[in-house]
């Protein structure tokens, strides 16, 4: 078919350069906004004294059906488009005439695109925060739910301190907050309107662009024609910031496949989020963790790619930018699937505190405490630390637990130990002393999960 911009052309573009220049084959996913986009430029265009009540109204008659028939499959979007404008506007002359070629008055595709991308990216951001609520719901009626159940906590994937299922949950329900807070700075800072910018310096139509934005519910227009053309900075924060919520996501299904071991068994995972053996009747695989896990590589390198694509782009606009929307596209769509596969996990998954407790007794998680016994009682901290060292290795050699030894055994690596230093060592002393902001003491992890359940209220509050 006859392109748009072919009047200043003699022959017909070779095929192969047709169809490795055309974007429609996956630029189609922008079809409502497109006519959203449309539309509000029509709206625009009538109210300068630019399209007449008459044209206005066929176009607007003929956009509306057009969105109608491709939604209810009565129109179908074909390869034999350029792009998903020019599907748009030849529809559009096809069936309303001479007053569909006005559609594109004041406007280039290089700012309908702009827009297009910004309408899509603005939803899906909030698509994406909605996703991340339901999650950090999840987490928060878990951490309610857990503040008694006792667990080692690591570093270096080695047992340190006891602490609670509540607080480990609690780390990353501040991860996925920062996560929507993240995104809701991007979609401040990309909410103002590119449509009106021309190809790269505006028009000569009396435009009014503020009145565009306001129908498209921006805050405003973009300031610079030639930026408003040439930015992908907004799909570039994107990237980042969900980049950083698989990175999030990898790192929790990675505790959970190993809590899911045979040999640490924290957790069981529902027969709905994994996979059997074809040949190891025996396997329960945590097949839904590994793949998220394994996706978060692909959504970095559509953020690396963009990176790449936008370093060497000189203003303004350039066809290389083109490459932004198949990675965003499906960097957009792994991410939200993962979010809300992982969800569904997290909810149906079993934990088994007798086996978590267990493991913090067995893995010497209370010798901090144990050390600061020692300092309660006037050892200084060098010797207390030495001692208790000593202690744990006595504990190794004979395979028992700090507080399974008996008090002779203890007095007899220092006099110092009394009575006492069992209920000093217990998971419970251990973890509810610490009382401070942050710390996994029931009396500060309620404060946090009341801070935390505000945060969520306030959003609902918001919407």
């Amino acid at each position: 078919m006859a392109q748009l911009w072919g009047g200043r052309f003699t022959k017909e573009t070779d095929q192969l350069v047709y169809r490795f220049n055309a974007s429609i084959s996956f630029d189609r996913k922008l079809f409502a906004q497109d006519v959203e986009g449309s539309m509000a430029h029509v709206r625009m265009l009538a109210k300068q004294g630019i399209l007449i009540e008459e044209e206005t109204t066929r176009i607007l008659e003929g956009l509306r059906g057009i969105l109608t028939d491709v939604e209810s499959g009565k129109l179908e979007i074909t390869d034999e488009y350029e792009d998903i404008h020019s599907f748009v506007e030849a529809n559009l002359i096809d069936r309303i005439g001479d007053a569909g070629k006005k559609l594109h008055t004041g406007r280039s595709r290089n700012d309908q695109v702009a827009l297009d991308m910004k309408l899509y990216t603005r939803q899906e951001v909030l698509e994406i925060d909605g996703l991340l609520e339901a999650l950090l719901e999840a987490l928060l009626s878990l951490m309610e739910n857990n503040l008694e159940t006792y667990m080692p906590g690591f570093t270096h994937l080695q047992k340190a301190q006891p602490i609670t299922l509540a607080h480990h949950l609690g780390a990353y329900f501040e991860m996925f907050k920062r996560d929507r807070q993240r995104l809701g700075d991007i979609y401040k800072r990309m909410n103002y309107c590119p449509l009106g910018a021309g190809a790269l310096a505006g028009t000569t139509y009396p435009l009014d662009r503020s009145y565009t934005a306001q129908l498209l519910d921006f805050d405003g227009p973009t300031l610079n024609s030639m930026d408003s053309v040439a930015d992908r900075d907004y799909l570039i924060e994107l990237l980042s910031a969900m980049a950083t919520i698989m990175m999030h996501l990898s790192r929790f299904c990675e505790e959970i496949i190993i809590w899911n071991s045979n040999e640490y068994r924290f957790v069981e995972l529902d027969d709905a989020y994994s996979t059997g053996s074809s040949i190891m009747p025996q396997k329960k695989n945590p097949d839904i963790a590994e793949l998220v896990r394994g996706k978060t590589g692909r959504v970095y390198g559509a953020l690396i790619s963009i990176l790449t694509t936008m370093k060497g782009i000189p203003l303004a606009y350039n066809k290389d930018m083109q490459e932004d929307k198949e990675l965003t596209f499906d960097a957009i769509d792994t991410t939200k699937g993962c979010i809300a596969l992982f969800t569904g996990m997290l909810e149906t998954m079993k934990f088994r505190p007798a086996v978590m407790r267990e493991s913090a007794m067995k893995g010497f998680t209370n010798a901090t405490d144990a050390a600061d016994y020692l300092v309660n009682h006037g050892v200084p901290f060098r010797d207390a630390h030495s001692i208790i060292g000593e202690l744990v290795l006595y504990c190794i050699d004979r395979d028992k637990a700090i507080d399974a030894l008996s008090l002779e055994e203890l007095k007899a690596i220092s006099p110092v130990f009394e009575q006492d230093i069992y209920d000093a060592v217990s998971l419970e002393t251990c973890v509810n002393k610490r009382t401070t902001i942050g710390a996994p003491g029931p009396a500060a992890m309620k404060e946090v999960i009341r801070i935390n359940r505000e945060y969520l209220m306030e959003g609902k509050r918001d919407e």
